[in-house]
């Protein structure tokens, strides 16, 4: 069963329309991801507006020692290359500028993508109904301001997580699930609350997440795991939707008959 909606999900993924769908979550994340990117440096770049340089040398001259201390102010762009002028500086700084750039942009990538496709669902779901489940109506539970409000709700769940957590970052191994744990609860409770607000009854999603609770979260673990690869869920993001979307669709028809 899983199989064979694991392939008609990909075949519904591969035709055109999914696949221009797929195109919007790619573009407007890398516009946002540019636009956080060059707030983050101009705020970095502000705090480092100026920094004061002493150095000391003591030379000799007719046996007597003269020492003399020189001072600089350094602003903007002159802190840089005179940081990266040192060889340990200028590896550790762009260990750190990779290092933390690079996990910070990755998931703020997944952040952003699973926000976006939130948008794009109920088109997706409509053209799956229209594909495979005429006989499915989709009645929904939810609406706009339910929306937002379960948005800024997972949001602050998801960081106060991240708080708590904190004294398991610093342990080998524990710290790769607890970095990824507070993630993981917005990405599960965002993407099967898009799909079931627009397909179900609140009565039928709270029996479909009561009965198939374990086979969601594996289905979600694994579409998780797989965004972390990098760029992959800017291509992958419309079919989570489609295959979550059909696993829906098929969960309902079976309450309902």
């Amino acid at each position: 069963m899983h199989t064979n909606l694991l392939l008609l999900s990909i075949k519904d993924f591969l035709t055109p329309k999914m696949l221009k769908f797929a195109l919007l979550p790619f573009v407007l994340t890398l516009i946002f991801m540019y636009i956080i990117f060059f707030v983050i440096a101009g705020i970095g770049v502000e705090s480092l507006s100026t920094i004061n340089v002493e150095s000391t040398q003591t030379s000799i001259q007719n046996g007597i020692p003269h020492t003399e201390t020189l001072s600089a102010k350094l602003e903007g762009m002159a802190i840089i290359k005179y940081l990266m002028s040192f060889a340990m500086t200028s590896w550790i700084a762009s260990f750190l500028i990779y290092a933390i750039g690079g996990f910070l942009t990755l998931y703020a990538s997944i952040f952003i993508a699973v926000i976006v496709i939130g948008f794009l669902t109920p088109y997706i779901m409509q053209e799956l109904q229209n594909r495979h489940y005429n006989d499915v109506e989709m009645i929904g539970h939810s609406n706009i301001i339910l929306g937002i409000v379960a948005i800024v709700k997972y949001t602050i769940i998801m960081l106060l997580l991240f708080l708590l957590l904190i004294p398991l970052y610093f342990i080998p191994l524990v710290n790769i699930v607890a970095f990824n744990f507070p993630l993981y609860y917005f990405f599960h409770k965002m993407i099967t609350l898009d799909i079931s607000s627009n397909i179900c009854t609140s009565e039928e999603d709270k029996h479909i997440r009561y009965f198939s609770k374990s086979s969601l979260r594996l289905k979600t673990l694994a579409l998780y795991i797989v965004s972390l690869i990098p760029f992959a869920i800017f291509f992958g993001a419309i079919f989570y939707v489609v295959y979550l979307g059909n696993t829906y669709f098929v969960e309902v028809r079976k309450i309902r008959n």
